[in-house]
């Protein structure tokens, strides 16, 4: 009975602090050849934030490609040696000399929609630092109600009951859909608010054996819409 107070204690905090956060969120326009997607980025992961701000405005992004696509998953970009990658060019490796401290915050999780940042395997970064620059925006699948049990209790015993799997959570899961076996693992940053549409033409382009669009999907420009 304690632990299930002291889990309730901490989803309704959880849910005050994002609902005051939300009001103050940096909306980012990304222009792609597909279409246009917007993405409000989360006051709670103010190193992601601020770095992938400043990525923005230095144009980083512009007419780098979504290197890897995997359907019922993902879309992902970020590589600098994307802009000027040669069809059928193995990509994913390219990056910026830094990583982002994690900040995985409970309740920022990986629904349909959401902006992580990418990171070297867990042998190799056992603190889940981010990629300075890689990012996805997940897609994912629907689960069912035992599916989501199994993922909140694996997500209790990855992070100790730090990051509990919310009702809401559980509902998403099991009507919109995410990937919830990357949560507690990986940041979220952010979430598409308008071109999820976008999201889902990109995720069932037609792809090479390393996850690469055959015919390229390129970010043609982002630009900061609202806030910093």
């Amino acid at each position: 009975m304690v632990n299930k107070i002291r889990l309730l204690l901490v989803a309704l905090a959880m849910l005050n602090v994002l609902s005051v956060a939300a009001q103050h969120r940096t909306e980012v326009q990304m222009e792609t050849t597909h279409g246009n997607i917007r993405i409000a980025l989360y006051e709670e992961t103010p190193k992601h934030r601020d770095n992938f701000v400043r990525l923005v405005n230095e144009h980083f992004y512009d007419s780098l490609l979504f290197h890897r696509v995997i359907k019922h998953f993902m879309i992902q970009a970020g590589d600098p040696d994307s802009k000027k990658a040669e069809s059928g060019i193995t990509l994913g490796e390219g990056t910026l000399p830094y990583k982002i401290p994690a900040e995985i915050v409970p309740g920022l999780y990986h629904k349909r929609g959401a902006v992580a940042m990418a990171r070297e395997a867990d042998e190799l970064n056992p603190e889940f630092k981010s990629d300075a620059c890689q990012f996805y925006i997940v897609w994912g699948n629907t689960f069912s109600s035992n599916d989501v049990d199994h993922f909140s209790e694996r997500l209790d015993s990855v992070t100790a009951g730090k990051f509990p799997m919310t009702e809401d959570m559980r509902a998403c899961y099991r009507k919109t859909g995410g990937a919830p076996h990357l949560d507690g693992a990986y940041t979220v940053f952010g979430e598409v608010v308008e071109g999820l549409d976008v999201v889902g033409k990109i995720q069932k382009e037609y792809t090479d054996d390393y996850d690469r669009p055959v015919s390229d999907v390129r970010i043609l420009r982002m630009r900061i819409v609202e806030g910093k």
